[in-house]
C-alpha cells in the first residue's frame, strides 16, 4: 500500500511516518521504482509506535524496547525481561515531568489568584 493509504487508516500524517522510518523504527518494503510499499504489518507497527510515543517515550527507547513487545490482549506486553528496567526508567523519568509540571501549573495559578485579588482591590 502507499504511504498515503498507511497514513489514511492509521491517522498518521505521512510526514510522521517518513521521521518514523528516519528512525529506524518503521521499514517498509520498496517497490522497483522505488515507493515505499507498506503491509499490513507496516500498520500495526505504525501505530504501536504511536502509542508509544504518546505515552511519551523517545524514538531512541522506543528504537530499543519495540522488537521486545506483543500485544495480547489488546495490550502491549513485554516479551525480554530486560526491557521492564528500561521502561521503568522512563516511567520514573516521565513521573518527574509530571511533578515539575504540576509545580509550574502551581506557581502560575498563584500568580493568576494574586492578580485577581489585586484586580478586585482597585475596582471602585
Amino acid at each position: 500500500m502507499r504511504i498515503s493509504q498507511i497514513s489514511e487508516r492509521t491517522g498518521i500524517p505521512a510526514r510522521l511516518l517518513r521521521y518514523y522510518e528516519e528512525q529506524g523504527l518503521l521499514a517498509p518494503a520498496r517497490n522497483a521504482s522505488g515507493y515505499r510499499d507498506y503491509d499490513d504489518r507496516d500498520v500495526e507497527v505504525a501505530r504501536r509506535v504511536r502509542l508509544l510515543l504518546d505515552a511519551g517515550l523517545s524514538t531512541a527507547t522506543i528504537r530499543t524496547v519495540a522488537p521486545c513487545l506483543i500485544e495480547r490482549a489488546g495490550r502491549l506486553a513485554p516479551l525480554c525481561a530486560e526491557i521492564i528496567d528500561d521502561l521503568k526508567r522512563e516511567q520514573a523519568r516521565i513521573e518527574a515531568s509530571i511533578m515539575t509540571l504540576a509545580a509550574s501549573r502551581d506557581a502560575i495559578g498563584a500568580v493568576i489568584a494574586a492578580g485577581q485579588d489585586t484586580a478586585r482591590r482597585q475596582r471602585p
